[in-house]
């Protein structure tokens, strides 16, 4: 926010975190960089005028995508049925691949689940939805309000908003409603389908709605690393995810000790090429 960084920042990474940013001396370098420019940035850009109407658009906007992402996860009654069926989230819960138990209790409800192993089931299927779920709806909602000129505003001038949309961007970017479909097709049972469809028609018009403010033809034109980076990272994980599927179906139809290891594998695999595991 405006004026808390007043010339140093304190920053805390995560362990896994320390080799990737770190591991590498020209990498450390360009981290320190990263640091560096975007404690300045924030020390020395002036405080943007407007910030009031701004933080009021964004409560009625957070407000609107709270509703959305509850309509679904919350108040669909097929909603934990699909997200069992479609992602991997029980095969990962037997996993010794994280730090802690994926829930925190029993039970099989959401609210039972930790968000890591939440984010990382919707990464493993490419759908991402735990992360950009709502935002379609209050982009949509905003439109009649009149508010799409000051929603672009917002991103021009509001380094905050900027950074929320350009992160939900980025996350735009590396959804694959193909892929998603694929999961459906093969591991959710008919009756639970079309709420899939449903989800990635939401995506689609999160994708549609993200572009409008920024006014970006294509997802991250304006950072084409990030764009490169993912373009040449997907044909390795666009395999693995269609090798995944068919481990789960056998899985679940036989579960076999060679088949679970396998899938161990696929579930790594995937999470390091999608770079955002939860």
């Amino acid at each position: 926010p405006p004026g808390s960084v007043d010339g140093t920042l304190r920053v805390t990474e995560q362990g896994e975190m320390l080799q990737a940013l770190f591991g590498f001396p020209d990498i450390a370098v360009r981290t320190m960089e990263v640091y560096t420019t975007g404690t300045l940035e924030a020390w020395l850009t002036p405080v943007p005028a407007g910030l009031d109407p701004w933080r009021a658009c964004m409560d009625r906007v957070a407000a609107d995508a709270r509703d959305g992402y509850r309509r679904i996860v919350y108040d669909d009654p097929r909603f934990i049925d699909y997200f069992h069926a479609s992602t991997p989230e029980s095969e990962i819960g037997q996993m010794n691949i994280g730090s802690r138990p994926a829930r925190r209790s029993g039970g099989t409800s959401v609210a039972g689940l930790r968000a890591i192993p939440w984010q990382f089931a919707w990464t493993q299927t490419r759908l991402m939805l735990g992360a950009w779920l709502g935002v379609e709806e209050a982009l949509d909602r905003a439109a009649p309000r009149g508010e799409g000129e000051l929603l672009r505003t917002m991103y021009r001038e509001w380094p905050h908003f900027q950074s929320a949309i350009d992160l939900i961007e980025m996350v735009l970017a590396k959804a694959d409603r193909r892929i998603a479909a694929e999961y459906d097709r093969r591991l959710v049972p008919l009756h639970l389908q079309p709420l899939g469809e449903e989800l990635r028609g939401r995506l689609a018009r999160a994708v549609q709605g993200v572009r409008a403010i920024t006014g970006h033809e294509d997802l991250l034109e304006a950072t084409p690393v990030i764009r490169r980076s993912i373009d040449v990272r997907n044909p390795y994980v666009d395999p693995l995810n269609l090798v995944q599927v068919e481990l789960l179906r056998r899985m679940r139809a036989h579960p076999d000790d060679r088949v679970h290891t396998a899938l161990m594998v696929t579930v790594n695999g995937i999470a390091a090429g999608m770079r955002n595991t939860g």
